[in-house]
């Protein structure tokens, strides 16, 4: 086993060298000068903007700024902005509100997801199991920014309910409700008919039908032996999911005037930070690498014939 988890940490070495020296061409290649999009339309003495050109390297070619960032970035820093903020305190307060929102989306994606495939499932082929499909076409049909916008619109303003705040964190946890749902709307759409889809083809395996025969109680057929095998892809999607949520933000926390990563990338684009952009997009990376390492390792819980060797 730990064989197998430093093999897999040797395996994310190329996958994070290539998502950063992506992201950091694309930033790299966007129009505009940095230093004159951080002083606006106030004029700066020249002396200063050189100095500040060549304490950030931004007159060497791409590959010396990118080895720059590189070898800083293994030494653990992952830079300092242009107005000479390290990216690790710009991120730190910031990363906590993504992570709060995508957390509960996660939570809401799993429990509304799996609770949902899980009842259509038991029903297939009645009327339930068509209203459930149909309930997640719609989600799946329509944006995820009109959908923040419509239950802004319905719940803060036709309705007033309080219950539910439609902008900031100023509410704490209840804050997260809203927008941590319609960000995972679209997940718990796919995850319910996945969740539907395995446990529909496992419910007939020849293994559930023999416990049946045997007189085994419903319920612990299904939640027992059923359930625990059809889990295995249903947290495969789960796992890669939490990184789509983390990067699925951007949007959801401009909508609901969340200050996250989400809010922190898009400005840091505009400004071409690069160093702020590749940070946050280097933190998402690990994040997804160490949630699939998880995934991995739970296929054994699960599962006990998997073996990693």
């Amino acid at each position: 086993m730990s064989r197998y988890i430093i093999r897999r940490l040797i395996q994310a070495i190329p996958v994070l060298l290539g998502a950063t020296l992506l992201i950091y061409a694309i930033v790299f290649a966007l129009p505009g000068d940095p230093i004159a999009a951080l002083m606006g339309e106030k004029r700066m003495d020249p002396n200063l903007v050189a100095i500040m050109r060549e304490q950030y390297h931004l007159n060497d070619p791409f590959l010396v700024q990118y080895w720059y960032y590189l070898t800083g970035l293994f030494g653990g820093d992952l830079g300092t902005t242009y107005a000479g903020v390290p990216v690790t305190d710009l991120m730190a307060g910031k990363f906590q509100v993504t992570l709060n929102l995508a957390l509960t989306a996660l939570v809401m994606e799993a429990v509304i997801g799996v609770g949902l495939g899980l009842y259509a499932a038991l029903r297939h082929g009645k009327v339930q199991d068509s209203l459930v499909l149909a309930a997640t076409l719609v989600l799946i049909s329509v944006p995820t920014l009109v959908t923040g916008f419509v239950l802004q619109l319905l719940l803060g303003v036709k309705l007033g309910v309080d219950f539910f705040p439609v902008a900031g964190v100023a509410e704490g946890w209840r804050s997260y409700l809203l927008p941590g749902f319609v960000l995972a709307g679209v997940s718990i759409a796919y995850l319910t008919r996945l969740t539907r889809t395995s446990l529909v083809e496992t419910l007939r395996a020849d293994y559930i039908r023999t416990a049946v025969a045997k007189g085994l109680p419903r319920r612990r057929v299904v939640g027992r032996h059923a359930l625990r095998n059809a889990l295995i892809p249903l947290i495969t999607y789960l796992g890669a999911d939490l990184g789509t949520l983390m990067g699925g933000a951007v949007i959801i926390e401009t909508i609901f005037n969340l200050p996250g990563i989400g809010q922190q990338l898009f400005s840091s684009v505009s400004s071409r930070e690069q160093s702020v952009v590749v940070g946050i997009v280097t933190v998402l990376v690990l994040i997804y690498i160490l949630a699939n390492l998880v995934v991995d390792l739970l296929y054994a819980v699960l599962d006990p014939r998997i073996r990693y060797e």
